[in-house]
């Protein structure tokens, strides 16, 4: 059967309140994003103690970790903030196994200086692409010398932003330790979106054997074109991002994804697999939860 998780970043306290709270709601698993109110896990800061504290707390609630946030701008154009953002995955895919899973999650990034959310022309060049290929490469055989796997999460506002762009990286670099993280909701622009079950199949006829961690999240149009929309919440720019242009992205339930179709698709090939419920604060989590368990049960996943 399917597994229900949830981020911890949607739960800003100490690690054991967070672990606490995120049990009494009856998740079993979690997605870990890697901050803390009363452990210092920020750049230069994270120690194998640490890890322990984190990954022990979460055990004692039975939420085991299935995998870890390393979510940057992989090719951000400044070199500076490049190389700031590379080092900080690198560091959490060096301390992963110690966190408590071997799966470490980013998207690729863009070129855009303005937002790591927007579209930038280079995204779609070959030259950007070759970038960005060179880089989840050094990316991924990094994460293989410390047992871990990197999972690219597709989105469309990447360089990596539909499938033909995904099929081709995973041909490029062709190495085990590539995985990918599946967000249906990812794909959508204004040209797919009234396309919903034609384009959720194309998805996973072409992806679903690449697939190791699923979220959980919906996506519809917007009422008119906006910039990058952001929930007025505590945590990082990814827990905040509601949309961008025409397309938003809510919490599950609320969007039109088709639910059904999705939950079949991913249980057909992956029966025990987490999915991560996100895009949404706090008092939403009891709501989203029921509506994806209802899910679950009416599909059999």
């Amino acid at each position: 059967m399917i597994q229900t998780g949830i981020f911890t970043g949607y739960f800003p306290y100490s690690v054991n309140e967070t672990a606490e709270r995120i049990r009494s709601l009856g998740f079993n698993t979690v997605q870990l994003d890697v901050s803390f109110k009363d452990i210092d896990l920020s750049a230069g800061q994270i120690t194998r103690q640490k890890c322990r504290k984190v990954r022990d707390a979460f055990r004692t609630y039975n939420l085991p970790v299935c995998c870890i946030s390393g979510y940057t701008n992989l090719i951000h154009p400044d070199p500076v903030k490049r190389t700031a953002n590379l080092t900080r995955l690198k560091e959490i895919i060096t301390f992963a196994l110690e966190l408590g899973s071997p799966y470490v999650i980013s998207e690729t990034g863009t070129f855009n200086r303005d937002s790591d959310w927007m579209h930038h022309p280079a995204n779609k060049t070959d030259e950007g692409y070759e970038e960005c290929l060179d880089v989840i490469g050094n990316i991924t055989r990094f994460a293989a010398e410390h047992g871990v796997t990197f999972l690219v999460e597709t989105y469309v506002n990447n360089v990596i932003g539909t499938v033909e762009e995904t099929l081709r990286l995973f041909n490029d670099v062709n190495h085990p330790n590539l995985g990918l993280l599946m967000d249906p909701t990812n794909y959508f622009e204004d040209h797919n979106i009234d396309a919903m079950d034609s384009t959720l199949n194309h998805i996973f006829d072409a992806l679903s054997n690449k697939i190791v961690i699923a979220h959980a999240k919906d996506v519809k149009r917007a009422a008119q074109m906006q910039g990058v929309s952001m929930a007025g919440i505590e945590g990082t720019e990814g827990h905040k991002l509601r949309g961008v242009g025409i397309i938003e992205l809510p919490a599950p339930g609320l969007g039109w994804l088709n639910y059904n179709l999705y939950l079949e698709r991913l249980g057909r090939d992956h029966p025990n697999i987490p999915v991560i419920i996100e895009h949404l604060d706090e008092s939403d989590v009891v709501r989203a939860k029921k509506f994806l368990d209802a899910k679950l049960m009416e599909t059999g996943r």
